[in-house]
């Protein structure tokens, strides 16, 4: 990509984003409940992280876009466990169990998204334990939760300036159109899907890592705001850094919500061990940017630089420890 004129309708096209927008209906629902990053359970993480003996039991819960579950409810099954299993291991977590709630008009309606969270179920070893289901609707809703634990916590709250900034993505997919869902995950052998989610905790645990958040449908800068906001930082984010399949544009890709993708906020000294551990997997990993003082979110391409979001002008979450909800 070329610099000036290119790189400014680039961060333009961010910063109109549906995915912007999604984030700070986050911050309005956080102020209507009054909670913020100060809470005794501080929220903005990608899991509630619940102090618990010498660890923390982590709680993670996503909804799905109607639109999702009607137009792809198989895979939206498979969603419904997958995206909360990455959430526990952003958190450097390992899960325990899985319940789900569902809504469909009738048993036929309901049976693709069913076979989807089972697949899923077997496929990353986390059994479904209970839930909540309603067969009589005039449409099909989904929503899951996983429980899990972790000893030592990767969190949105502890990026400091000076960190760099390391993504990690299994590339080895394709989407799963219309949406922009990069799909990794269905083809592969349940080894691998465990393998590679263990290593979160395990960069966590060897103290390479202390913040780290799960690339969402904000895609990579959109995240990486989120993981902004939280610490109290800026991110500047290096275009020419970031992996990326072959063959999908640039604007395509950072709006992009990938079946396993990570931000990770880690020192100088740690990022080739960190790199390393993924690309001993085959997951792409790399140095994309740093972290900075002050509160913009900016994407350079090395010869010009364009600020997408000022967290502090404009949350999102509204969670930051020095926020108050309104």
């Amino acid at each position: 990509m070329a610099a000036g004129s290119d790189l400014a309708s680039l961060a333009a096209s961010l910063r109109a984003s549906r995915s912007f927008g999604a984030k700070e209906d986050i911050g309005l629902v956080a102020g209507r409940l009054g909670l913020s990053g100060a809470s005794s359970v501080p929220v903005g993480d990608d899991c509630a992280a619940i102090p618990d003996g010498e660890g923390h039991l982590l709680f993670a819960i996503e909804g799905f876009m109607n639109e999702f579950v009607a137009g792809d409810p198989w895979f939206a099954g498979w969603c419904g466990v997958m995206v909360n299993l990455s959430d526990i291991a952003a958190m450097g977590g390992r899960p325990t169990a899985i319940v789900d709630a569902l809504w469909a008009d009738g048993a036929q309606n309901a049976q693709p998204v069913l076979e989807g969270l089972r697949a899923a179920s077997q496929a990353y070893g986390v059994p479904i334990v209970g839930g909540h289901s309603n067969l009589r609707t005039d449409r099909g809703q989904l929503s899951v939760a996983v429980l899990g634990r972790a000893k030592v916590l990767l969190t949105s709250f502890d990026a400091r300036p000076g960190d760099r900034l390391v993504a990690a993505t299994d590339l080895r997919g394709r989407y799963r159109e219309p949406f922009s869902n990069w799909e990794a995950a269905t083809q592969a052998p349940a080894s691998r899907l465990r393998g590679d989610l263990e290593l979160l905790p395990a960069i966590a645990e060897a103290g390479l890592s202390r913040a780290a958040k799960d690339i969402s449908q904000g895609g990579i800068v959109g995240t990486a705001a989120m993981l902004a906001e939280c610490s109290g930082v800026g991110i500047e984010i290096d275009i020419r850094e970031i992996p990326s399949p072959d063959g999908v544009p640039l604007d395509r890709w950072l709006l992009t919500f990938p079946s396993y993708g990570y931000l990770l906020a880690v020192a100088p000294a740690d990022v080739t061990a960190v790199t390393g551990r993924f690309a001993a997997r085959g997951i792409a990993a790399a140095d994309i940017g740093t972290v900075t003082m002050g509160s913009e979110i900016a994407i350079t391409d090395g010869t010009a630089r364009e600020t997408i979001w000022n967290v502090a002008a404009r949350p999102l979450l509204r969670c930051a420890p020095g926020e108050v909800a309104a």
